[in-house]
């Protein structure tokens, strides 16, 4: 764990930061001046045990998010909130585990026990306060998708109201044999949102199904079963729903291969052969012969607020069109000790890189001439625990979503000395947004290059994607969860979203500053212009801004 900061050294920093911006030159708008140091100072800070991890909803958001409002505020930006305040407050729904689990299922005249941590997980988004299935009928049903615009529908005409179902990880053309016939409809190896297990639950939740659990495979999931179990303790939460009975299943969760295999098994199923046939158009869902299962857990429902950190430097020409950046302040907080009893989950990389890099923006942006148009800086809560601070506001937007030029998202930077000559993109292709990096890319000789890793699904995983869908195009640029290097993939394999994620004393934030120093660049190319950069026609997205096209004329 790292050690504590004092109130002390936290003050230093901020009086330190002031001085910098009070003697930071004139110069070229379009050239940022990024602080690498100053940058790493706010890593170290933001991931020190004092802050607990970040958690939503805990002492570590109190201290995390007004620590932000004051840094925002020496670098000279102002309140980008509801009133001119630098936050916005999100209602959510929060259920945390209270006591053990029985999980069991019933197959061949064979009893299963399942233990909630190795072998299943389990949790519910309903606000109440027990959870009981049972003996439920069990259906496999394929991937879980419904998406008629690509001719797919796994679920058919099959009712599956009071039944648990099982679905696959990542969708259909998730490692398609080359040549087959059915790949493409889900735009080969890049994960689509269908593949997300956001929308298996949600899906789950509309059809009225009593539970539905996740096929884990690390290879689909693009992350190991040891990521959900060591975060599986901590608070789940949900943006407040109207009516959550309707849009929730009483539970859900995941579970591993093998024991999904030994479950299919005892019904006298071949899960391989199963799963081979869910990549056909023509599949139609499974009933496991005779088989059911019953879950029973106590949690601890109740309704709290979080809070996301909103910035703003007003533009000088055109202040109600915004040029959005954003970054997600929240960690796991405190979970599941890993071997060495460290329980604190500092999230130094995943994402006070992200965040720090949204101060040193904003740094960059008092510092020039005042752009065209507004730039917003959000420090978003609640993305580790499904998007949930960035969603909170696509619903409730503090700045039209139809006058947002872009989103331009900032999520998990590596720290090094050497910078990468590639920028790895995530959803590259999707939107105009790509020619404008691009263009700067060029200028300092690095070259964009796709997500090396798309049936991880990175483009639906961050917090660009709920306004998204809500048609504002983003731009994800991104470093370190890609294992596009040797560095982000010993990051993933050792430290992501690992109590080990912690800043060290050797830390250097050289590369970092430039691909900061870079998005700088994309972003106030926009903010001086008067360019509306569009969805790609084939992009999921471009309905979506097309039906705000008359707010932009």
């Amino acid at each position: 764990m790292r050690r504590l900061l004092s109130a002390a050294s936290i003050l230093a920093l901020s009086l330190s930061c002031n001085a910098a911006l009070a003697q930071s030159p004139a110069r070229d708008p379009g050239v940022a001046a990024i602080d690498a140091e100053r940058m790493n100072q706010a890593v170290r800070i933001l991931a020190s045990d004092e802050f607990e991890g970040r958690g939503p909803v805990s002492a570590g958001e109190e201290k995390t998010v007004e620590w932000l409002a004051d840094q925002f505020r020496a670098a000279g930006a102002e309140g980008g909130g509801p009133d001119g305040s630098f936050f916005q407050t999100a209602q959510l729904s929060r259920t945390r585990q209270d006591g053990p689990a029985t999980i069991t299922a019933s197959a061949g005249g064979r009893t299963l026990n399942f233990e909630r941590g190795p072998d299943v997980l389990v949790s519910s988004d309903r606000p109440t306060d027990h959870i009981t299935v049972a003996d439920a009928p069990i259906v496999f049903v394929g991937y879980g998708a419904t998406a008629p615009e690509r001719q797919w529908n796994d679920f058919k005409d099959v009712d599956v109201r009071g039944k648990v179902i099982v679905v696959l990880v990542n969708d259909p053309d998730f490692q398609a044999p080359d040549g087959d016939p059915v790949a493409g409809k889900f735009d080969g190896q890049a994960m689509t949102f269908y593949g997300r297990w956001t929308y298996k639950f949600q899906e789950a939740g509309r059809r009225g199904a009593a539970g539905v659990l996740v096929v884990h495979e690390t290879a689909g999931a693009g992350y190991p079963w040891s990521v959900l179990q060591n975060s599986s303790a901590a608070p789940k939460f949900d943006i407040v729903r109207a009516n959550p009975d309707a849009e929730r299943a009483p539970f859900q969760g995941w579970i591993q291969r093998a024991k999904a295999e030994e479950l299919f098994r005892a019904a006298g199923l071949d899960f391989a052969a199963l799963k081979n046939a869910a990549r056909r158009a023509d599949f139609r869902p499974v009933e496991l012969p005779g088989a059911t299962m019953s879950v029973d857990f106590g949690q601890i429902a109740d309704r709290v607020q979080t809070r996301n950190v909103l910035a703003r430097i007003p533009g000088a020409q055109h202040p109600d069109e915004t040029v959005m950046y954003g970054a997600h302040w929240d960690g796991y907080g405190v979970g599941t000790p890993d071997a060495s009893g460290d329980k604190i989950y500092n999230a130094a990389v995943d994402n006070a890189t992200g965040v720090a890099a949204l101060l040193e923006l904003a740094h960059a942006f008092a510092a020039g001439p005042r752009p065209k148009r507004s730039i917003v800086f959000a420090a978003w809560s609640g993305e580790e625990a499904g998007l949930l601070g960035s969603t909170y506001y696509a619903a409730n937007p503090v700045w039209p979503l139809e006058k947002t030029v872009a989103n331009i998202n900032v999520d998990s930077l590596l720290p090094g000395t050497e910078v990468d000559p590639n920028v790895v993109v995530i959803g590259k292709g999707k939107n105009q947004l790509d020619a404008v990096l691009e263009r700067h890319a060029s200028a300092t000789g690095r070259t964009l290059i796709a997500d090396p890793a798309p049936q991880a699904g990175a483009f639906y995983r961050s917090d660009h994607f709920p306004l998204a869908i809500q048609g504002v195009p983003a731009l994800f640029p991104a470093a370190g969860f890609t294992g596009a290097s040797a560095a982000s993939r010993d990051y993933v394999e050792n430290r992501y979203h690992q109590p080990s994620d912690e800043w060290g004393e050797t830390w250097r934030m050289d590369a970092a500053a430039a691909d900061v120093a870079l998005i700088y660049a994309v972003g106030r190319d926009l903010a001086d212009s008067d360019a509306w950069p569009e969805w790609n026609a084939d992009a999921e997205f471009a309905g979506a801004r097309a039906a705000s096209a008359a707010e932009r004329r």
